[in-house]
């Protein structure tokens, strides 16, 4: 008998290694190579060929790209408005969409939910790896959805889940997870480097040739990043990612990856007893309720996507009692809050150097943007004085070395967000205020200074 052929694969980013070694020679990352078993070649050229699956695949042929028709991708909307933005725009023919997230935090409940709010316009097809079709059941009546037009099947084998999937023809097709998917080619077992990325290269294959919008549930790792090769994200056209604080009933589904819309767009949701419901304000969960104005908290707005989103940050400076004082920043980039509390010592006068620095943005918003210097300044300022900012006071604004107020994208549309929330103040950057000081009832400062910028908020 002839022996089996082994290779090592780089369960970081799926590069093949004739022999094992210590360092991955592409990414460079220590300890991830993992033995896979790797079938003959004979066995893995009849692959395509399984029943009612790619049977006869035309060869590609080389097609000038003015000869391509240059129509848009026509979507159809879920029926879920806050899925329907983070897709851009819904769901589209033939896409491939990745999604990450917690256990329990709600994958699958989204998931069977659009199965639900589609099956009168669509046919949906739910595989499930890690559940039995009772439990499924049992879910969708949890959730109020109507049973008639689901349609489920309780399957591991890429081979069968496609045959089936060629049978039945549906609109959509959900695998949840892909971990728990196994091809019948490789004798490796669910859930390693290789069955992944094989049953997923399959799966692509299918919707590519058949205009399915395949869902693929993901599970995540300890470090938070989706468990398998890091090739299987190359692969797929959307990668999702659900984010929620721990005890929190606020979720956020955050697009990473997107071939079909913007990248960073933002969907909030509410976990209930029926479910996944969307949040139409969420600027009005991100703004803690103070009963008056508090020392070291602003208001900023940050953008999302394609949405402007009001966002709280909360600053906390006190006397430290250690050689080198802290920095923490929950919610914004570390090494840039050291940097602005440099800024604010040299051209605003703080001198915090001796001051231990906690800094966090509320409701468990990552904000990546520079838009945020200005506000966040505005926050330590107003903690290490003890003085509170102005009611209803908004601001936002990139903050150079030099202590210039540098603008930023969408200014306008950012204002009028503030507006219609009822802010009254608004200190922002000279080269993104209006022509007109107001817009309805919010008064606009302009500013091109951090000094002119600390005058106009604690001057009032």
């Amino acid at each position: 008998m002839a022996k089996a052929k082994t290779s090592y694969v780089c369960t970081e980013c799926g590069a093949e290694h004739s022999k094992w070694q210590g360092q991955c020679a592409e990414c460079g990352v220590w300890n991830v190579l993992t033995e896979i078993v790797v079938e003959p070649a004979k066995a893995s050229a009849a692959a395509p060929r399984h029943a009612g699956y790619a049977g006869a695949v035309d060869a590609a042929k080389v097609t000038r790209l003015a000869s391509v028709a240059a129509t848009a991708e026509a979507r159809s909307e879920t029926g879920i408005g806050e899925l329907d933005r983070v897709l851009g725009g819904g769901l589209v023919a033939g896409s491939v969409v990745l999604i990450g997230g917690d256990p329990g935090i709600g994958k699958s409940t989204l998931l069977l939910q659009m199965l639900g709010t589609i099956g009168q316009r669509m046919r949906g097809l739910y595989v499930t790896g890690e559940e039995s079709l009772g439990q499924v059941a049992a879910r969708a009546q949890r959730l109020g959805l109507p049973l008639d037009g689901l349609e489920g099947l309780a399957e591991t084998s890429i081979e069968r889940i496609l045959a089936e999937a060629s049978a039945g023809k549906p609109d959509v097709l959900i695998i949840d997870s892909i971990q728990t998917i196994w091809t019948e080619l490789l004798t490796a077992a669910p859930g390693s480097v290789s069955q992944v990325r094989e049953s997923a290269a399959r799966l692509v294959r299918f919707a590519k040739q058949t205009g399915t919008s395949v869902f693929l549930v993901g599970h995540v790792t300890k470090e938070g990043g989706i468990a398998g090769p890091r090739v299987l994200e190359h692969m797929v056209d959307a990668v999702l990612y659900f984010e929620g604080e721990v005890g929190s009933r606020f979720r956020i589904l955050r697009a990473f990856k997107n071939r079909f819309g913007a990248v960073n767009e933002l969907g909030v949701f509410a976990m209930s007893e029926k479910g996944l419901k969307e949040v139409p304000n969420p600027s009005a969960i991100f703004l803690s309720a103070h009963a008056q104005p508090t020392p070291g908290s602003a208001v900023m707005v940050t953008r999302e996507g394609t949405r402007p989103l009001l966002v709280e940050v909360q600053a906390l400076v006190d006397a430290s009692a250690l050689p080198n004082p802290r920095r923490v920043a929950l919610g914004l980039e570390q090494n840039r809050l050291a940097m602005l509390l440099a800024v604010l010592h040299r051209h605003g006068g703080a001198a915090v150097f001796d001051q231990d620095v906690f800094l966090n943005v509320v409701g468990g918003i990552r904000v990546q943007e520079t838009a945020a210097d200005l506000a966040v300044l505005f926050a330590v300022q107003s903690s290490f004085r003890d003085r509170a900012l102005p009611d209803k006071l908004v601001a936002f604004g990139e903050v150079g070395l030099s202590g210039e107020i540098r603008p930023v994208p969408n200014g306008e549309e950012r204002l009028r967000e503030a507006a219609t929330h009822g802010f009254s103040l608004a200190i922002v950057p000279k080269a993104n205020a209006p022509k007109k000081p107001r817009i309805g009832e919010l008064e606009v400062v302009g500013v091109d200074r951090l000094g002119d910028a600390l005058a106009a908020a604690f001057q009032r």
